[in-house]
């Protein structure tokens, strides 16, 4: 047995250890931002794809462009670049009273088929990140109306607290049972 000689006296390590555990096991543990993640949920409104064709004085789309101010959230930059053949159009809804405001996301099933979850990921998270200054969330969808993920932030939170949802799916893009 380990002992350590401590001004004159002999305590053992494995019970200042084994005091040490039982006492930090009962003391409580405050949740940090990374725990707090759960509370965030994309909302569940449905997609309202005939909104493209037809969009009402409250919601923009792609094909909505003010020709006297800079129409928020701005997607032609990321939608003309890169995420030209991926980003198919998008329908932003503004905040209200029970939810903030949302960017649905459409995309190319075809070429959302080929990523990877990285790729996927990557992909949500640029386009969340540049409309979150403009407090909106991001769902993403294809034309079969079939949720592919969703990038939430808590706006009454200083920090910004955001969560980036991709549901399991294998290599053919199927969701995996539970």
């Amino acid at each position: 047995m380990f002992t350590q000689q401590n001004s004159g006296r002999k305590t053992s390590l494995p019970l200042l250890l084994s005091i040490s555990l039982c006492i930090t096991t009962f003391l409580p543990i405050p949740p940090t931002l990374g725990e707090n993640k759960d509370s965030l949920k994309a909302s569940t409104a449905p997609l309202e794809l005939s909104l493209l064709a037809k969009p009402n004085n409250s919601v923009m789309t792609s094909a909505t462009i003010s020709q006297r101010y800079l129409t928020i959230p701005s997607l032609w930059r990321a939608q003309k670049s890169a995420e030209n053949k991926l980003l198919a159009d998008w329908i932003a809804y503004p905040a209200s009273a029970t939810e903030p405001a949302r960017v649905d996301i459409i995309v190319n099933q075809q070429i959302w088929s080929l990523l990877d979850y990285l790729e996927r990921y990557d992909f949500i998270n640029r386009l969340g990140t540049s409309v979150r200054k403009d407090k909106y969330n991001v769902r993403v969808f294809n034309y079969q109306e079939e949720f592919l993920g969703s990038y939430t932030c808590d706006f009454n939170v200083e920090s910004g607290l955001c969560k980036i949802d991709i549901p399991n799916q294998n290599k053919f893009g199927w969701q995996r049972s539970s």
